[in-house]
């Protein structure tokens, strides 16, 4: 039997929620669709760099795991969210701001 799924608008507020409980400030960039919408997140970590997370489904096993998108300069991971919202207007973009590379999408229930 399937998993159920979390529409996408009440998993990022569970997920800012989450994020403000340890003191992780977060903010949402781009809305996306509130039912079906994926969900992007950037870890900027203030210091120039970033990395873009994406949740990923692995067909096997059944799984879903966030995966690094791209990773580097802020302005070159912007770049690249950018060209994601082109082709997924339904896109939600969180930015999670860390200095110290933290973004709970490891923990238990965010996946």
């Amino acid at each position: 039997m399937p998993e159920p799924r979390l529409t996408a608008d009440l998993w990022v507020g569970a997920y800012l929620r989450r994020l403000r409980v340890v003191d992780i400030p977060a903010f949402v960039v781009a809305r996306g669709d509130a039912t079906a919408g994926a969900v992007l997140v950037k870890l900027n970590t203030l210091d120039g760099q970033a990395a873009a997370f994406t949740r990923s489904f692995d067909m096997m096993s059944g799984a879903r795991t966030w995966v690094m998108l791209t990773d580097g300069a802020e302005a070159d991971v912007d770049a690249a969210i950018a060209r994601q919202r082109v082709f997924d207007s339904d896109l939600w973009v969180i930015e999670v701001e860390d200095r110290a590379g933290r973004h709970l999408l490891d923990q238990p229930g965010l996946t």
